[in-house]
Parts: structure tokens; C-alpha cells; sequence
């Protein structure tokens, strides 16, 4: 028996995210890497070296972004993956055989281009498959599996440190050289799912597009009246696009409309990065250990604090499409807020060097734990959903990969930035994150409008009719146009249905 439609779109989107897999994998490993015994007794890296073993990763994964929106466009969205894939598994065979510090960071670089292209065209992949319906939880596949990502590396990183003797290098190759599965699943198999409609028909591959749609969302029934009604969107879309399209990154920002998305999804990815995850996440041993936790125990919490946000993401995957993007940001941003308040005082009061009592150990886990849990159920997720679905088709691929580029711009920055912050001015390190998590909150109430189940086709009109300060107009008030639009495709399938019946 056939699966129903949108479980066989989520299915679809679920396979793709395995990209998002290896990010999170990447992103986990690194901090039980540096923190081995062995890899410090091999290299001996000083702060500034463990600083670009992290951070060149994120360097790459600019670069990546940056030439996905090109070859997005250019050879489609799964020959995208594939090319990435195939450079990722380059990436990590690189770092799992490095014989010094210099071939381990030109690992972390190349792995990070393929992590950046996989990072920028897996999200719009999956929102150009999606119906409008569930396309907020088919996106936020992409902070989910980053979280299983993490979560199987805090397992297997601290399998590794206690399992194998300070000395012997397995303590880090292994973790760094599993990676590579994944992503050789993923470059070999996505040819077995379908393209993106909207690329095939903008590529002058109608009829292919036409039946995409209609395997997408009708068990392959071209006259299905939905896929009949998407499909003349999409080509009315497309069209209006490519008279109105433009031509250099200079043109793109100069219509206000675009600019105004180009904007806010820049910002959302930078204030992500702003809200301190990154910081934990790269250097948990560094940052515990202001507190007097081993690196042991560290790694072990953190494998917790792993579990802790797949649960959060499973939720966000669950609920996002019907909370909405807004509040879920705005909230998530103030508890983050909250969360590094805490954590800010309990360093302070419990400086390095001190015999600080078990309590105030447990309290800082406990407030890491929760500020996990507030980060994966919201703002990471949304990070990725956003800017996938505030585009049209012919700004989408530059859209994304401009907002992406900055997410690793940012992060790269965190992690050369971290550990030498931490050494030098420790607790006060926290107020940035403090500062930046309440501003973001203040930012996103008064700027962000709402986005979700607005059909992709329809995003011009919602940006053109809400206001810049978003709180002076309900909503329903700067969707008044896409209602009517949307009264409109309803006649529209009623005319479709009632012609098939005749038929």
C-alpha cells in the first residue's frame, strides 16, 4: 500500500537531513577531540591552535554556503548533496589520518565545505518538497538530526575517551573517521529520491516537474486538482519572477521587499550563534572545568545534555506548525536570556580554583541542561525553517546560502574567540551572551512577522503588506491579501474538480 503523501514528503526530508547528521555529529566530536589525552599529548596545541582546529571547520563551511546557492541552481538540489557528501567523506579521511596539526585543521576545512553546501541546500530542498501544511516540521528535520548528530558523537566521544588508554590515538581517530559513513549514504542513495519541482520547472523540465508534484503529494495523479492549482502557481510564479529577478547580489537588496528577508534571516542565523551554543558546545570541557568538573564528567553530562535536546527538537518538529515561528523565537531567546544570567552568577561565585561544593556544580549542569532545552525547542530549529521558506524560487538558493554564511562566519568567530575569553576574563564572558539573548528577543518581537503555512509562492505578497514594526498590525490584518489569494486557489480547485467530475 502506497504511503500517504505528506509521510512519504517527510520520509523524503528525513533522508536528506542525514547532512544535517554529520554537522551535528562534527560539532559534537570536536569537543571530546581536544579534550583527549592523546590528541594533547601528540600535538600539544596551544590555545590559539585548539582554536583553529575548531574554527576552520566553520571557515569551510562558509565557503560551502557560499558556493551552494550557485550549484543549487546550476546541477539541481540532489547533484548538490551528492557533490557534498563526496568532499565531506574527503574532510574526515583527512582528519582521522592526521599526523600533525597542520593536516588535522586542513581536514577540519575541506569537511567543512561539505558541511556548509549540505547545511545551505538540504533546508531548501526540503521546503521545496513540503506541503505548506507540514513544511515547518519537514525543515526542522534539519536541527533534529543535527541534535541525533551530537547526540550519537557525545556517546561515542566519551566511549572512546574512556575506552581507550591516554595514549593510544584511536581515543580520537576513530570518532573523527566514523563520520564518514553517514555521509556516504547519503551522497550514494539521494539519486533515489526525487528532484525539487520547482528547480525542474524553472530548468525548462516541466513535464518532470509536473509529475514530481504529483508523486510528492497525489500517489502520481497529474490531474489531481491540488497538484493542477500548485503547478500554474508555480509557473505563474516563476515567470513574474524571472521578468522581476536580479541580476547581481547589488540588485537583490535593492528591492525592498527582498532586502527586508535578506536582512532578518542574516540576523536570525548571526543571533544564533550569539545565544552562547556554540561556545558550549566546542569547549563544555574548558567551561565546566571553571567549575571543577573533570573532563570525564563533562563529557558524560554532555552526553546527557545530548538526549536532553532530541527531545526538545522531536517536540519543535511536532508543535512548530502550530505555534508558529514568532513567539516560539521570541520566548526561546528570553529563557536563554535567563538560563546564562544564572549560569554568569554561579562562576562568579564559585570561581576556578576554589573547592566549590557539589551543589553549585549541579545547579550550573542543571541551568546548562535547561538553556539546551529552550535552544533545540526553538531557536535552532528556526533557524533553518526561516529563512528555507521566506524566499521566492529565484532569490531562495542566494537568500539562504547569504543567511547561512553568516551563521559560520559567526561561528567561526565563537570558536577562535572562546577559549582564549575564557582563559583571560572567564565569568564575564557570560554577560555577552546575557546581553545578546534578551536584544534578540526585544529584535525578533518587533521586526519578525509571522510565516507559517503561508505558501511559498505567496511570500512576496506577505512581505510587501506587513509592516516593518510588526506589533502595530495584527496579523491577521497584513495577511488580508494572502487570504484572498488564498479564496482564489480555493475557486480555482473547485473549478478543477468540477471539470475532472465532468470528464
Amino acid at each position: 500500500m502506497a504511503l500517504p503523501p505528506k509521510w512519504y514528503q517527510f520520509l523524503v526530508g528525513l533522508f536528506a537531513s542525514i547532512g544535517s547528521f554529520n554537522y551535528g555529529y562534527d560539532l559534537g566530536i570536536i569537543a571530546q577531540v581536544v579534550a583527549s589525552d592523546s590528541f594533547s599529548s601528540k600535538f600539544a596545541p596551544n590555545p590559539d591552535e585548539t582554536g583553529l582546529v575548531v574554527s576552520l571547520f566553520t571557515a569551510g563551511a562558509f565557503c560551502g554556503a557560499f558556493m551552494a546557492g550557485y550549484l543549487g541552481d546550476m546541477v539541481g538540489r540532489r547533484a548538490t548533496i551528492a557533490a557534498a557528501s563526496a568532499i565531506f567523506i574527503l574532510g574526515g579521511a583527512l582528519q582521522a589520518g592526521g599526523q600533525n596539526i597542520g593536516y588535522l585543521q586542513a581536514g577540519r576545512f575541506v569537511a567543512g565545505i561539505g558541511v556548509g553546501t549540505l547545511c545551505m541546500i538540504v533546508p531548501l530542498y526540503q521546503a521545496e518538497l513540503a506541503h505548506p501544511t507540514i513544511r515547518g516540521r519537514i525543515t526542522a528535520l534539519q536541527q533534529f538530526m543535527l541534535g541525533v548528530g551530537a547526540l550519537c558523537a557525545s556517546w561515542i566521544g566519551y566511549g572512546c575517551y574512556v575506552g581507550f588508554a591516554p595514549t593510544d590515538s584511536r581515543q580520537w581517530r576513530v570518532p573523527l573517521g566514523l563520520q564518514c559513513i553517514p555521509a556516504g549514504i547519503l551522497g550514494l542513495l539521494i539519486f533515489l529520491f526525487p528532484e525539487s519541482p520547482r528547480w525542474l520547472i524553472d530548468n525548462n523540465k516541466v513535464a518532470e516537474g509536473l509529475q514530481v508534484l504529483a508523486d510528492l503529494h497525489a500517489h502520481g495523479n497529474t490531474e489531481d486538482p491540488w497538484v493542477r492549482v500548485e503547478f500554474e502557481q508555480i509557473q505563474e510564479s516563476l515567470t513574474f519572477e524571472h521578468d522581476h529577478a536580479a541580476k547581481s547580489w547589488g540588485e537583490l537588496v535593492k528591492n525592498k521587499s527582498n532586502f527586508r528577508r535578506i536582512f532578518l534571516c542574516v540576523a536570525l542565523q548571526g543571533s544564533v550563534q550569539m545565544t552562547g551554543v556554540s561556545a558550549i558546545q566546542y569547549y563544555s570541557p574548558t567551561i565546566f572545568a571553571q567549575i571543577g568538573l573533570s573532563t570525564e564528567q563533562t563529557l558524560k553530562y554532555q552526553a546527557i545534555n545530548s538526549i536532553i535536546a532530541l527531545i526538545a527538537q522531536f517536540l519543535c518538529m511536532l508543535f512548530i506548525d502550530r505555534l508558529g515561528r514568532r513567539w516560539p523565537l521570541i520566548s526561546s531567546n528570553i529563557f536563554n536570556g535567563i538560563c546564562f544570567l544564572v549560569g554568569m552568577i554561579l562562576l562568579k561565585q564559585f570561581p576556578p580554583g576554589s573547592n566549590n561544593p557539589r551543589s553549585a556544580q549541579i545547579g550550573f549542569i542543571a541551568t546548562t541542561w535547561i538553556y539546551n532545552f529552550s535552544f533545540s525547542a526553538a531557536c535552532g530549529p528556526l533557524s533553518w525553517i526561516i529563512p528555507a521558506e521566506v524566499f521566492n524560487t529565484t532569490t531562495r538558493t542566494r537568500g539562504v546560502s547569504l543567511a547561512t554564511m553568516i551563521s559560520f562566519a559567526m561561528n567561526t568567530m565563537i570558536g577562535q574567540v572562546t577559549p582564549i575569553a575564557m582563559d583571560r576574563v572567564g565569568w564575564r564572558y557570560y554577560i555577552l551572551f546575557v546581553v545578546c539573548n534578551f536584544t534578540n528577543a526585544i529584535f525578533f518581537w518587533a521586526l519578525l512577522p509571522e510565516t507559517s503555512k503561508v505558501p511559498l509562492e505567496a511570500m512576496d505578497r506577505l512581505w510587501e503588506n506587513a509592516p516593518w514594526f510588526v506589533p502595530t498590525m495584527r496579523r491577521k490584518d497584513y495577511l488580508a491579501e494572502l487570504e484572498r489569494e488564498a479564496e482564489e486557489v480555493a475557486e480555482k480547485q473547485q473549478t478543477v474538480t468540477t471539470a475532472t467530475h465532468v470528464e
